[in-house]
């Protein structure tokens, strides 16, 4: 039996092709969602992204990403703004609701303005009717971990403000289902997972995550406690795939996209 019910979702980071073939080839295979990358649209154009997402009915997890946002340095801060804005308005010109943004990686960040910028962040987004999805990644600066990320978003205190669970920045950052117990899973934007055929090493960390990651049930993760615990929870929001993989990227689309979601629907089933 199949424990969270909620759509199913591929990041197109995972396909090769140009973006209209991602989108069939996610469709074709069943994904009800796709993570769209703003490339995907600058390779195309939004008239064609949005015609493709017309004809398959597939909807949009989220558009990404806009990186070091948060607590961005003052020579940095102004033009971050502006990207901020140009990603905003990139998702309503696609329909999408939700924007991802991970927490600060960059090494000069400003600390002390982290929350001011995502209190910003999130007046603008509501403008624009729009989510953010907070992701705090294992080597961001101020927030590589779960419980920090929820401590942050509580600070902020923004009613369109949420959090995303990705099995590789748990995993790899040798953390464990347990980061869940204090985020209200109404709060949870949605979950993204991938597994790992061996656990990164200090310093490989950013380059297996970019390159080398595997589908799951393929690695050695234990994928089974996380989807535990958000079963146990009532999870029913979006669940599916960000797999990196340099290898699967080259390889024919429609057969790519048909094995993820089998791997997938296989791990939840579990």
């Amino acid at each position: 039996m199949n424990r969270l019910p909620g759509p199913r979702f591929l990041n197109t980071i995972l396909l090769g092709g140009d973006t209209v073939d991602k989108l069939e080839a996610a469709a074709a295979a069943g994904f009800a969602q796709v993570e769209l990358w703003r490339e995907d649209v600058a390779s195309s154009s939004v008239a064609d992204v949005r015609t493709a997402l017309a004809r398959t009915g597939l909807q949009l997890t989220d558009v990404q990403v806009l990186l070091d946002f948060d607590g961005a340095s003052a020579a940095t801060r102004q033009s971050k703004r502006a990207e901020a804005m140009s990603l905003l308005a990139l998702a309503n010109d696609v329909g999408a609701g939700t924007v991802l943004v991970p927490a600060c990686t960059a090494t000069d960040y400003a600390p002390e303005r982290v929350a001011d910028d995502l209190r910003w962040l999130c007046l603008r987004a509501a403008e624009h009717g729009l989510r953010i999805a907070y992701e705090g990644m294992a080597w961001s600066r101020l927030h590589s971990t779960l419980p920090s990320a929820w401590q942050q978003i509580e600070q902020v205190g923004a009613p369109n403000l949420d959090i995303v669970v990705d099995a590789f920045h748990l995993f790899a950052a040798g953390r464990t289902a347990d980061d869940l117990r204090d985020i209200p899973v109404e709060r949870i934007a949605l979950v993204q997972l991938s597994d790992v055929l061996a656990q990164p090493l200090p310093g490989q960390v950013t380059t297996q995550a970019r390159h080398h990651r595997c589908l799951p049930g393929d690695g050695l993760w234990p994928l089974e406690t996380l989807i535990d615990a958000l079963a146990k929870r009532g999870y029913a929001g979006p669940i599916g795939l960000e797999v990196f993989n340099d290898a699967l990227k080259a390889r024919d689309p429609h057969e790519v996209a048909h094995e993820a979601m089998a791997a997938l629907e296989a791990v939840l089933a579990h």
